[in-house]
């Protein structure tokens, strides 16, 4: 995730982040940029159309529909962040429940051993969570240190909670904890799953095809139609204003892209993998 300073305005215009829209459209906007100065050639020089040519009366298309495509992306736009701050708040949750847990471990406990067992356990939790939202391939680092057997073909967080879960039901078992303090305790293991597959349902569940097609497709043949009508008035000023058209509406349907899947490796994901190293570290100190 990028770091910044929000009260940097003179280095937010004048810098292109590797994650800025800017570099990615590059290649589009020259391309509308030549089609623009084609269009602009062929209508005022090749054609000799004149502002009395109804042509020019393509604009109102273009001012009627300009209201539509913005309503279309700041919907689009509102929905992905949406996803994004969802997908935040989830993560705040594990990392306060990861605590909790810990921080009652730490009482209830007595041997070292056990204490051990959780100190490590917890945060894999987090951290065999963060590589599979990802789609990493699990490190089986994470387990060797705990002598734990994993199946590699089965789903790698249930199979960490089971063993939390299973720890529990032991302790329990051997009275080392009473049957107060195991409800007390199944409640912060259960907040683990739930965590786990509201971020999955973010991750496997994208914005419909068909909805996000038909933007792209709107937003192209938007901006191809409009040389054609702003030609008569801008002449062939027209290519910049084209191209910064572009720029702006594309612009939000990447960034809309970018952030609807927000446990990624883009720039602006959520940072999981700093999130999970801080629950390691904030679990250590209390066990």
């Amino acid at each position: 995730m990028v770091q910044y300073n929000p009260k940097e305005w003179i280095t937010f215009i004048f810098r292109f982040h590797k994650s800025d829209t800017f570099r990615q459209l590059l290649p589009m906007m020259a391309f509308i940029g030549i089609y623009s100065g084609i269009i602009g050639y062929l209508e005022m020089e090749y054609y000799n159309l004149s502002e009395n040519s109804h042509v020019k009366n393509i604009t109102m298309m273009h001012a009627m529909l300009g209201f539509v495509i913005s309503l279309l992306l700041a919907y689009r736009t509102n929905t992905a962040y949406d996803r994004w701050w969802e997908g935040r708040k989830l993560w705040g949750s594990l990392v306060n429940n990861s605590r909790n847990l810990a921080l009652k471990l730490s009482v209830m406990l007595k041997e070292e051993s056990d204490r051990n067992y959780f100190k490590k356990l917890i945060p894999a939790y987090a951290s065999v969570l963060q590589k599979h939202l990802s789609d990493e391939d699990t490190a089986k680092e994470l387990f060797e240190g705990l002598n734990l057997k994993i199946d590699q073909h089965k789903h790698y967080p249930n199979q960490v909670a089971k063993m939390l879960f299973q720890k529990i039901h032991d302790l329990y078992q051997s009275g080392k904890i009473s049957g107060d303090q195991l409800i007390i305790l199944n409640g912060e293991l259960q907040s683990f799953t739930d965590v786990c597959g509201a971020c999955e349902r973010i991750k496997n569940t994208p914005i419909p095809y068909s909805y996000s097609a038909f933007i792209k497709k709107f937003i192209f043949f938007y901006v191809m139609t409009l040389p054609f009508g702003y030609v008569f008035s801008l002449g062939y000023y027209t290519i910049p204003v084209v191209i910064f058209i572009f720029y702006v509406l594309a612009s939000l349907e990447l960034i809309a892209e970018e952030i609807e899947d927000p446990f990624g490796s883009d720039e602006n994901d959520l940072p999981t993998a700093k999130i999970a190293s801080n629950i390691k570290k904030h679990v250590e100190e209390l066990l």
